[in-house]
């Protein structure tokens, strides 16, 4: 039923393309009409035409209505109004004009107005549908015996229609979220990095502007003051540039308990299960620091990209090696119909990995899912103290 419906336009891919795959899976639904076709087929003189003319407009405005909407999460515009109350007088004139065999149009119309009517409004679009269905097979010669069958057809293809777009309002909302929280978790680090440096860098270059401003006014009468003023100026200008250098290697190596810690925050904002397993840990510090990159570069895949509903990260040591393995049940990598890209973060971290003389593996999995491995040699020795935390 979705595909008949058209799911197509909340699958994050833009009216563009959501219109013409809502277009091609509800022309699925005129196959229901070729009964009435070949019906009107059978008319003749006047009745022919504009059985005919009736069964186009009918099959017009069936297609245009729901497809005047941009999508199903943004409001009604005057346009789908207009066709949806243009589309209700003509279903329920149909059969009182033409007779029995356009009973059914209440149906389309039940379907319609569960793809256009705001939410709140959509449970007495269907019903007062369901009910011109019944006021149309008590009053139309022929039509009686079908009063149950299409009343109750009606009311619960409407309610079908409504609960799958509920659902898919839903999803989409969801994705929305979850790169609001990447969005958010980027311009947070983007911030916390600008006010670090900001308190690293704000009184050394205050202080190397005065004491240039001091050298510069002492220059002619105090030649061995104005040297001690320079000789100042280079040593707080290395110590501040010591002070970025760790600052920024701070970041780009964070320890993989506190990764870890973080990776847990940002799956539970994201509404994403998490299991966490380790043993032999603690790791080597460069492999520990490795390990820690790995896990936010696949952990903000996760969120960006996979609408996985539960990820498993861990961490083993075994044959003389050490095993980071992120997982989860989501889908990114298995919609495009070309190769895997691993894109740039990826590609960076298969260079530091290679730069530890480990291998990296990325990738879609059978069944579903992705999976990001880095496996890395460790010295004899090391990762030898096992202590398990699954959480």
């Amino acid at each position: 039923m979705s595909a008949f419906f058209g799911g197509g336009d909340l699958d994050g891919t833009g009216p563009g393309r959501s219109r013409p795959r809502r277009a091609f899976w509800a022309g699925f639904g005129l196959l229901y009409l070729v009964p009435l076709a070949r019906t009107v087929a059978g008319y003749s003189g006047p009745r022919l035409v504009w059985g005919a003319l009736a069964l186009v407009v009918f099959i017009g405005l069936y297609m245009a209505t729901p497809l005047s909407m941009e999508s199903w999460t943004k409001p009604v515009g005057n346009r789908t109004w207009v066709l949806l109350g243009t589309f209700a007088v003509v279903s329920t004139a149909l059969p009182f004009v033409f007779g029995a065999e356009w009973i059914g149009s209440p149906i389309y119309l039940a379907t319609t107005c569960a793809m256009t009517l705001p939410m709140r409004w959509v449970p007495w679009g269907v019903a007062a549908a369901a009910l011109i269905s019944l006021a149309q097979c008590a009053l139309v010669d022929g039509a009686r015996d079908a009063l149950p069958v299409l009343a109750v057809t009606a009311l619960s293809l409407g309610m079908f229609m409504f609960a799958f777009r509920h659902a898919r309002t839903l999803v989409q909302q969801l994705r929305e979220a979850r790169g609001e929280v990447a969005r958010l978790a980027a311009a947070d680090e983007r911030l916390r990095i600008a006010r670090d440096l900001h308190d690293l860098l704000g009184n050394s270059l205050s202080l190397i502007v005065l004491k240039s401003e001091l050298a510069r006014r002492v220059a002619e009468r105090d030649p061995a003051r104005t040297i001690t003023e320079i000789n100042d100026i280079e040593s707080v200008a290395r110590e501040s540039l010591a002070d970025v250098r760790a600052a920024i290697s701070g970041y780009r190596r964070r320890d993989l308990t506190g990764e870890l810690d973080g990776a847990r925050a940002v799956l539970a904002a994201a509404e994403i299960g998490t299991t966490v397993r380790t043993s032999g840990t603690p790791l080597p510090g460069a492999v520990d620091g490795l390990f820690g990159w790995a896990v936010r570069e696949g952990v903000t895949n996760v969120v960006r990209h996979s609408r996985a509903a539960h990820v498993h990260i861990t961490v083993t040591c075994a044959d003389g090696a050490a095993l980071l393995e992120v997982a989860d049940d989501g889908c990114a990598g298995t919609d495009a119909a070309g190769p895997f890209d691993p894109g740039n973060g990826l590609t960076g971290l298969t260079e530091r990995v290679a730069a530890a003389n480990g291998t990296l593996e990325a990738g879609p999995v059978p069944g579903g899912g992705f999976r990001l491995a880095v496996r890395v040699p460790l010295a004899p020795g090391a990762g030898r103290a096992p202590v398990g935390s699954p959480s």
